[in-house]
């Protein structure tokens, strides 16, 4: 029921390997270490991957706590294998980024104590066969290829319940209209003997005002870990919508285990009472249907430790200030504040699985287990409304890669057999479906619709940018001949250069060509790619330069959003380019660049996504 934040006094150790949480106890190769943080923010280790070691100590008064208190080690959020020693007893390993996970700490605890936390997060080389299940993180053309995102990159905390621990609690909403809905609840409970408890669920409105509502429920506890579920009811519910169709109201739910009249644990949590559905690709919301425009959110920064609210609040209203009503969270699971801004701010998120391009097959154990951990933990968030398992699940190495045999591979793999596709995602999908139930789930993004083959889910158009693609002439036959590509378009851009005083922050001026191999090797600028369809070599300054780049953005977004709006319903429910914001300085497909700065095709993106807006269309 209470907890401490272990946030000072944290140590890091880099390593060749581990030695089973036995380290010098002195403070000689020891560095003093931030927590939350990623390992490469130490100047000393900016370029360290791999294998770490982290060191807390820290007192505790155990005498002070009540009768049958039970201590839990909690960390909320490591790159990527970690193992972690409470006093040199060894806690068991953990893997995976995303999740929290906890150790019951029984007996192991003194007045002082020292934590260690074994890490490792190692870059993966062979990009056809990740074992890593860390999304954009490990294998992306947006992202500096020489960072690594290892750490403690959430808090790690210290916690006390009673004989019953509540580890975790989650709301959906299974139906609901102006006079009730239906609530379904699903709790994971850890009994430290069998007993009778009462489930008490209060929601209480946090954006109204209105009545709290108590609901109870007795459950028989068997010792041990166990899972629970149920439904409740709620009267008169005020529902959440999205910032363009109404108010976002939410409530806070606190859901309580009593022993008795003694409350053992307690969990806190948001949620907002909302029915999505998708029908051929077309979304609504409370029974109203919308058009949903967004865009693509990569990790809000590189460093995604560093993220707050405050910065999550920015994105959020440039977003919404943009028109947009959805953002995809690309191939990764985002810090938790995003997920609370967007649940305030009325943004629907479509929240993709951490899968991009293709693994090795030894990981679905692995995957088909940190899915179902992806939907507990998101489940309660009114905003989050579609779950996809994986990001282009066909053979991608390196996107610069334009030749004929990397085509031939990823033709092959994106219409022939593929596993991750036909086996691994549709398993992951199996398993959302069968978790949560109240959202659509999409087995990848990105597979193509081919009439009278196989039908597919979101498209990607790339047309005008990748030859893979080709021409904005090869699109117009796509649109006539192949419209169920057209039914839901969740990729499509060009690059282009931030605005001048940004991009005079990490590009030299005049540009050479090591530097521009530099822009292309560390700052995402995919320079040959580029040359197909602009002449940005014969600009004479960096300022012209941006005005080229970013005038072929806007074209080729204009492009795709205005046919997308005049196919509105017929089939098109949904345009959500690529992509938002620079997660770091770089020179990418975003409309907004790392400094929150936006470009000048974000506000003709902004037009073109405004509620009223007038258009022609003309061959390209």
């Amino acid at each position: 029921m209470h907890y401490q934040t272990l946030s000072e006094g944290w140590q890091i150790r880099p390593l060749d390997m581990f030695t089973q949480g036995i380290y010098p106890r002195d403070e000689g190769g020891w560095l003093p270490a931030a927590v939350p943080g990623h390992w490469q923010q130490i100047p000393e280790l900016e370029s360290h991957t791999g294998k770490v070691a982290y060191r807390c100590r820290f007192s505790l008064d155990a005498q002070a706590a009540p009768a049958h208190t039970r201590y839990w080690l909690r960390v909320n959020g490591a790159f990527y294998y970690s193992r972690p020693y409470l006093n040199g007893v060894d806690l068991g390993r953990h893997e995976g980024y995303f999740m929290p996970y906890e150790r019951e700490l029984g007996g192991l605890l003194q007045a002082e104590n020292t934590l260690l936390i074994e890490l490792d997060c190692p870059d993966e080389h062979d990009k056809r066969g990740k074992r890593m299940i860390t999304g954009v993180f490990s294998h992306w053309d947006c992202l500096d290829p020489h960072a690594n995102p290892g750490g403690l990159w959430l808090p790690v905390e210290l916690h006390t319940s009673g004989p019953a621990r509540l580890s975790h609690a989650r709301c959906l909403t299974v139906a609901c209209d102006e006079r009730f809905a239906q609530i379904r609840f699903d709790l994971e409970i850890d009994a430290a003997a069998a007993a009778e408890a009462t489930l008490r669920f209060t929601f209480t409105p946090r954006t109204f005002d209105g009545e709290e509502q108590v609901v109870t429920q007795r459950r028989a506890l068997r010792a041990g870990r166990q899972e629970l579920g149920g439904l409740l009811k709620l009267r008169e519910p005020r529902l959440w919508w999205t910032h363009d169709l109404g108010r976002p109201d939410m409530y806070d739910v606190t859901v309580e285990v009593l022993l008795g009249d003694v409350v053992s644990d307690v969990r806190q949590f948001g949620f907002g009472v909302r029915r999505f559905e998708l029908h051929n690709w077309v979304p609504s919301l409370n029974g109203v249907r919308f058009l949903a425009k967004g865009n693509n959110y990569p990790p809000g920064d590189m460093r995604i430790a560093t993220m707050t609210r405050a910065r999550c609040d920015q994105d959020l209203r440039l977003a919404r200030e943009c028109f947009m009503n959805m953002l995809r969270i690309h191939a990764h699971i985002d810090h938790p504040e995003i997920y609370e801004a967007a649940d305030a701010a009325g943004m629907l998120i479509w929240q993709d699985f951490p899968l991009q391009w293709i693994y090795d097959q030894s990981i679905l154990p692995e995957a088909r287990r940190q899915v179902r951990e992806m939907t507990r933990m998101l489940g309660s968030h009114p905003s989050v409304v579609i779950w996809c398992m994986h990001n282009e699940a066909v053979l991608i190495e390196d996107t610069t890669d334009e030749s004929l045999l990397a085509r031939l591979r990823t033709y092959a793999t994106g219409f022939g057999f593929n596993w991750n596709r036909d086996v691994m995602d549709v398993q992951l999908k199996q398993v959302v479906e069968a978790d949560d139930p109240t959202r659509p789930a999409i087995r990848s993004s990105g597979e193509p619709d081919v009439p009278y083959l196989r039908r597919g889910t979101d498209g990607h158009a790339y047309f005008g940018w990748y030859r893979t693609y080709g021409t904005l002439d090869d699109a117009e036959v796509m649109q006539r001949r192949f419209m169920g590509n057209l039914s839901f378009v969740t990729e499509f851009g060009a690059q282009s250069f931030p605005n001048l005083e940004s991009s005079r922050r990490f590009v030299p001026e005049p540009l050479t060509d090591a530097d521009i191999a530099h822009l292309c090797t560390r700052h995402g600028f995919q320079a040959e790619i580029m040359d197909n369809w602009i002449a940005w070599r014969q600009a004479g300054s960096l300022a012209e330069m941006v005005d080229l780049t970013q005038d072929y953005q806007i074209f080729i977004n204009r492009y795709y959003i205005d046919r997308l709006r005049f196919y509105k319903y017929r089939p098109t429910g949904g345009i959500v380019p690529f992509i938002f914001l620079d997660p770091y300085p770089a020179i990418l497909w975003s409309v907004v660049d790392y400094w929150r700065v936006p470009k000048r095709s974000y506000y003709a993106m902004r037009m073109a996504f405004s509620p009223q807006y007038a258009f022609c269309l003309f061959p390209p």
